[in-house]
């Protein structure tokens, strides 16, 4: 049976090369998020690493690895479910890993596992180039996955550009969207929010977007402003600067009511 009401938390987090700070601030988020009566936690891209290359290579993981465990084990004492954002995942290429994203029950369970599709090829005019497809191998599976706490259709940070998978995953009966991101500060200023509510407006879904803020080294910033967005695109909760948390109401009778008064969904014809 799923649940009528709980609250979502959006993690901010700001990742480093140091995998043992990264892995601590994001147990502690959890844990901070979990005392403010959270029942489902996002962590954002890349929680566990964000450095150069070869050490991101050079750390990637199983499923079953460390990092995952740690997350698992602290979903379990404090019984939550927690969107583990994305962790390089091994994949048997030493050249490449998969950009993955785990979903853990307040068991300690894993529920669903989602491979980033949409891979983040962009030189951009501030002279960063970012070419990610040449370590990440992209993934091809739409993942819905149907919880206790309802129906959560999963994404990675530049999948958020695409409107197309999406409309697969509201198609799919996802009644809430997970985007934890990594935004560049370029991009985010002007985009991020703007996409993030229209996810939520075209799909009727309620949003969870965790994200990275700040520098992460020298030539790496990203814009933050983690939120949770409701489906009528009204923004619940935000962070501010630095690392923290923010928490929102999901309300099932909030969903169904704007799917009953907008029922654009049954309107499709395309």
């Amino acid at each position: 049976m799923t649940q009528a009401a709980f609250l979502l938390a959006a993690v901010q987090m700001t990742s480093t090369e140091d995998r043992a700070r990264n892995l601590d601030a994001a147990l502690r988020l959890v844990g901070e998020a979990a005392d403010q009566g959270a029942r489902l936690v996002g962590l954002p891209e890349n929680f566990a690493y964000m450095g150069p290359e070869d050490g991101r290579l050079a750390g990637a993981e199983t499923i079953e690895g460390p990092t995952l465990s740690a997350v698992r084990e602290v979903a379990r004492q404090r019984r939550v479910f927690v969107l583990a954002g994305s962790i390089a995942e091994r994949v048997g290429d030493p050249r490449r890993t998969a950009n993955t994203s785990a979903l853990i029950a307040d068991d300690g369970a894993v529920l669903a596992i989602y491979r980033k599709i949409h891979l983040f090829d962009v030189s951009i005019p501030d002279g960063t180039r970012y070419a990610e497809s040449e370590g990440v191998l992209a993934g091809s599976q739409v993942v819905v996955a149907p919880t206790t706490l309802g129906r959560i259709g999963m994404s990675i940070c530049y999948d958020l550009r695409f409107p197309e998978l999406y409309r697969q995953l509201s198609t799919l009966g996802a009644e809430l969207l997970t985007i934890p991101s990594a935004f560049t500060l370029y991009t985010g200023k002007d985009h991020w929010e703007v996409l993030v509510r229209a996810r939520a407006v075209e799909n009727l879904c309620y949003v969870l977007a965790p994200a990275q803020v700040g520098k992460h080294g020298p030539r790496r910033e990203t814009f933050g402003h983690a939120m949770v967005v409701d489906p009528w695109g009204t923004v619940l909760a935000r962070c501010a600067d630095g690392e923290g948390v923010c928490v929102a109401p999901f309300r099932r009778e909030r969903l169904e009511r704007v799917r009953r008064e907008l029922p654009a969904l049954k309107h499709r014809r395309l």
